[in-house]
């Protein structure tokens, strides 16, 4: 009988032991975080049913990462092409000087299919042709503001109207510590701010319409210096309505702008420098299709379909000087294909 007894409490001790091994293996579900991972292969159920007496609960489970541990990458802003920054960085083009020439009023048909402007035919081969080049809108004022300024101020006609006090691409050349200066074909004299005289017209000079550009900025075409290294930074030259196509011919047009400025093309050949050629609008038709011609030893020749107008070359000339974007020129894209 003791024998029995014996073996009867073995066997109770043994069952004890083999229960409380296999509780053993249970986590505390209180206690999150302080059960040690298991490997993958003891942790799930297979499809055929449980490993466990009891149905899987989340606390036999090897805790997971917290979830601020695993973070979603950041999505790209909708506006970081646009904002790259308050100035432009794109660019990394020394140019010392920049002569800027504003026609008026011919399509990009009417200039290519002429045999009178055997000049300008010249910069095209020499330098780049924008072929899908457009003004901002009609008529002529508006897009001078733009190209200078980044937008068109709210105007939508020629009329002489009070001056602004908004940023613009001269204002910010000189608080960059740079320069700039304005010629005008037969302006009567130094800082004339009158609305028109003889061939003269206001509404194709943007510079004297703002405040923050100073009076001794806005010279006569006469005083345009023969010596070029004299020149500002950037420069612009705005033929009178004879010699711009507005009244005159093309053929006038090319004529003055060989002796005008052929003298600067080939000095700028060997001196780092750059002439844009470009029209403020087409002949009034629906595109505002314009030529667009650029020159200078930093630029690759040939032609270029991409889509620009007033704001693209703007933001070029903002990112070649790294200035802050004016306007719509920050929404615009620099022209960094012509560049060597």
């Amino acid at each position: 009988m003791y024998m029995t007894t014996r073996r009867k409490c073995s066997m109770a001790i043994i069952l004890c032991v083999i229960l409380l091994t296999g509780c053993g293996t249970t986590s505390n579900p209180n206690v999150e975080g302080t059960q040690q991972p298991l490997p993958t292969s003891t942790i799930l159920p297979t499809a055929a049913g449980s490993l466990s007496p009891k149905p899987a609960t989340s606390a036999v489970i090897a805790p997971t990462l917290p979830s601020a541990s695993i973070l979603p990458l950041p999505s790209p802003s909708p506006t970081a092409k646009a904002q790259i920054s308050p100035k432009g960085n794109l660019l990394d083009v020394k140019v010392d000087h920049l002569v800027v020439v504003v026609e008026e009023n011919h399509s990009y048909k009417q200039i290519m299919e002429s045999g009178s402007a055997p000049y300008m035919q010249s910069l095209i081969k020499s330098g780049a042709l924008f072929t899908n080049a457009h003004g901002i809108t009609h008529p002529s004022q508006p897009n001078y503001l733009a190209l200078f300024s980044g937008s068109t101020q709210g105007i939508t006609d020629d009329a002489c109207k009070k001056p602004f006090d908004a940023p613009n691409l001269g204002s910010e050349l000189l608080k960059a510590k740079l320069s700039f200066t304005g010629y005008s074909g037969d302006l009567p004299k130094r800082g004339f701010t009158g609305c028109s005289s003889k061939v003269y017209a206001r509404k194709h000079n943007p510079w004297v319409q703002f405040t923050n550009v100073p009076a001794e900025l806005n010279l006569p075409l006469s005083d345009f210096p023969q010596d070029y290294s004299q020149l500002p930074t950037v420069s612009f030259v705005i033929p009178n309505v004879n010699d711009d196509m507005h009244d005159g011919t093309i053929q006038q047009a090319d004529e003055w702008l060989k002796n005008q400025l052929d003298g600067y093309v080939k000095w700028a050949e060997k001196n780092n420098s750059m002439l844009i050629v470009t029209w403020d609008e087409d002949d009034f038709a629906k595109d505002n299709h314009i030529p667009l011609i650029i020159d200078g030893p930093m630029i690759k020749a040939g032609t270029y379909d991409t889509l620009v107008n007033h704001y693209n070359v703007l933001r070029t000339i903002e990112e070649m000087y790294h200035l802050p974007l004016l306007g719509k020129s920050k929404t615009a894209d620099p022209m960094l294909q012509m560049f060597k």
